[in-house]
C-alpha cells in the first residue's frame, strides 16, 4: 500500500524553509550546468551552421585548416572544370580565397584579438548564399576595400561603413557590411583576394582553400571522386558543413568537460544540502513515520515517499535553475577558435533538450540525496519511535 502523494506535498509545503533552501542549491547547480552545456552547443552551431551542405571545401591534402592550406591557380583550374561544380551564365561558382590574421582591437576592452581576413572571389555571394550584404555595398575588385561581418562591426573598433584602417601596410576602407545568419562568417572581414595576397607580399597564384558551389547536393562524392584521383592535384574535399564541424570539436569538448567538471562539483554541494533537508524533515517527523507504520504502511511504501519527496524538491529547483539560464538564450559573447587563432563571436543557445537535460541532472542529485535519508526513516524500530510520543 503506497503513502497517498497528497501527504509528501502538505509536508513540503509545512517545512517550506528547509525545502527552499534544497531548491535554490539545486537552482544555482542546474543553472550553471545547463549555461555550459549552452556555451558550448552555440558556438558548435555557429560553426557547423557557417557551412552549406550544397558547398565543398578543397584544401591540400595532409592541411588540417585553412591557415596551413596551399592551392595554387593551375590547380584552381583544374577544380573549375571538375563534374560537379555549379555554373551560373556559364561561369563555375568557385571562390578561391586568400585567408589571413589580424589584429585589430575590441570596443569593450581595447585589447587586440585576431580578426580573420578573407580574401575572396567576387562571385563569393553567389557561393555562399546565406551571406548578404545590409549596408553599403560589395567591395570593388582591384581595391582596397573591406566589407566586414556584422558580429565583427559590433566588436571592433574602426569597423563601421566608410572607416579607413590600417593592416598589412596598407590602408583600407569600409565599404559595406554582410550579415551571414549568425554564424563564423560574421566575425570575419572580406576584401578581394588578389588585392590582400599582394598587401601581405604572397604569392598571388596560391591560396589556402578554395570554395565551390555543389551542382546538386549529391553531387559531391563525384567531384570529390574526381579531384583526389587526378595526378594533377594534391588535394582533400569536404562538405563545407563537414569541415567546420571538425572545427569547432576541441573548443566544444573542452567547454563541455568543463561545464561537466564545475556541475559536478557544485552538484556535491546540492546533494549535501538535499540530504540535510531530507534527514532534518525525517528528524521532525519521526513520530509521523512511526504512527504511519504503525497503521500498517510498509518499509518500502516509506521509502518511497521520502524518495518522491526528494525528487518534487529537485524537479522544483531543476525547473527555476532552466528559467534562470533563459535570459542568456541569445546573448552574444566570444571567445579564441583553437583551429584559426582567431575570435569568433556567437551566442548561448538554451535549447528545450538542454534544460531537459538539467531537469534529469537535477532529478539524479535529489534521488542521491534521497535514498540515504529515506532508508534511515524505513529501518528505524517503530517501537523507538513510538516511545517518543
Amino acid at each position: 500500500m503506497a503513502i497517498p502523494v497528497v501527504y509528501n506535498l502538505r509536508s513540503i509545503r509545512a517545512r517550506w524553509v528547509s525545502a527552499v533552501v534544497a531548491v535554490l542549491g539545486i537552482a544555482g547547480t542546474v543553472a550553471v550546468f545547463v549555461a555550459m552545456l549552452a556555451l558550448a552547443h552555440g558556438f558548435k552551431t555557429t560553426l557547423v551552421s557557417s557551412g552549406s551542405p550544397d558547398n565543398a571545401i578543397i584544401r591540400r591534402a595532409g592541411s588540417t585548416g585553412e591557415i596551413d592550406g596551399s592551392v595554387n591557380l593551375d590547380q584552381v583550374n583544374v577544380i573549375q572544370d571538375a563534374p560537379g561544380v555549379a555554373h551560373d551564365g556559364g561561369q563555375p561558382l568557385v571562390s578561391p580565397e586568400v585567408v589571413v590574421l589580424a589584429a585589430f582591437p575590441l570596443k569593450d576592452t581595447g585589447s587586440d584579438a585576431n580578426v580573420q581576413v578573407r580574401g575572396v572571389s567576387p562571385v563569393v555571394l553567389k557561393v555562399r548564399r546565406n551571406v548578404k550584404i545590409i549596408e553599403g555595398r560589395f567591395f570593388q575588385p582591384g581595391l582596397t576595400e573591406l566589407i566586414v561581418g556584422k558580429f565583427a562591426q559590433q566588436n571592433y573598433a574602426g569597423f563601421d561603413l566608410g572607416d579607413t584602417l590600417k593592416f598589412g601596410g596598407a590602408t583600407w576602407k569600409v565599404v559595406g557590411v554582410f550579415d551571414a545568419g549568425g554564424t563564423a562568417f560574421d566575425s570575419e572581414v572580406w576584401c578581394d583576394g588578389a588585392v590582400l595576397a599582394q598587401t601581405y607580399k604572397r604569392p598571388v597564384n596560391i591560396f589556402q582553400s578554395v570554395t565551390l558551389r555543389l551542382s546538386s547536393h549529391d553531387a559531391f562524392q563525384q567531384l570529390k571522386d574526381a579531384l583526389t584521383s587526378d595526378p594533377r592535384l594534391t588535394v582533400q574535399a569536404d562538405r563545407e558543413r563537414d569541415f567546420y564541424d571538425r572545427q569547432s570539436r576541441a573548443l566544444t569538448l573542452l567547454i563541455t568537460i568543463l561545464g561537466f567538471l564545475v556541475a559536478g562539483v557544485m552538484g556535491v554541494g546540492a546533494v549535501f544540502g538535499a540530504l540535510n533537508t531530507m534527514y532534518s524533515m525525517i528528524s521532525e517527523r519521526s513520530r509521523e513515520i512511526a504512527t504511519i507504520r504503525a497503521i500498517g504502511f510498509s518499509s518500502f511504501s516509506v521509502s518511497l515517499s521520502f524518495i518522491f519527496e526528494a525528487l518534487v524538491i529537485a524537479l522544483l529547483g531543476g525547473i527555476l535553475g532552466c528559467l534562470l539560464v533563459l535570459p542568456l538564450n541569445g546573448v552574444t559573447t566570444g571567445t579564441m577558435n583553437w583551429q584559426t587563432f582567431s575570435h569568433v563571436a556567437f551566442a548561448f543557445l538554451v535549447t528545450p533538450s538542454l534544460m531537459a537535460t538539467g531537469i534529469l541532472f537535477a532529478l539524479l542529485m535529489g534521488f542521491i540525496g534521497g535514498v540515504p535519508p529515506a532508508i534511515r526513516a524505513a529501518t528505524r524500530p517503530v517501537s523507538a519511535a513510538l516511545r517518543e510520543l
